[in-house]
């Protein structure tokens, strides 16, 4: 099985149409956290799949996406602080559908 790695993405769309359509498309690839922000753990193919699907969006003279590696995700646990309303770290679970 192909190591996954923990990565955070966050964005900045101008058009929120693109921003709608980039959204939606985070929400196959991880858990969102806050407005443009997502946890993901991904396999190398996965990563560049969601890379793809984020550059076909995008209009890169007005958008910015980053895509932070934080490390392998069986071996990190990301330390968060969390100001104002309260913070709930994402869970992995399984699920039978």
């Amino acid at each position: 099985m192909a190591a996954e790695r923990l990565y955070l993405v966050t964005y900045d769309i101008a058009d929120p149409k693109r921003w709608k359509h980039v959204f939606k498309t985070m929400k196959g690839y991880g858990r969102w956290l806050q407005l443009s922000v997502f946890q993901c753990r991904l396999t190398a193919r996965r990563r560049a799949e969601m890379a793809a699907d984020l550059e076909a969006l995008i209009k890169p003279s007005e958008d910015h996406i980053l895509i932070v590696d934080v490390g392998l995700a069986d071996r990190v646990e990301p330390r968060v602080e969390s100001l104002g309303k309260s913070y709930e770290a994402p869970t992995r679970r399984a699920i039978v559908i």
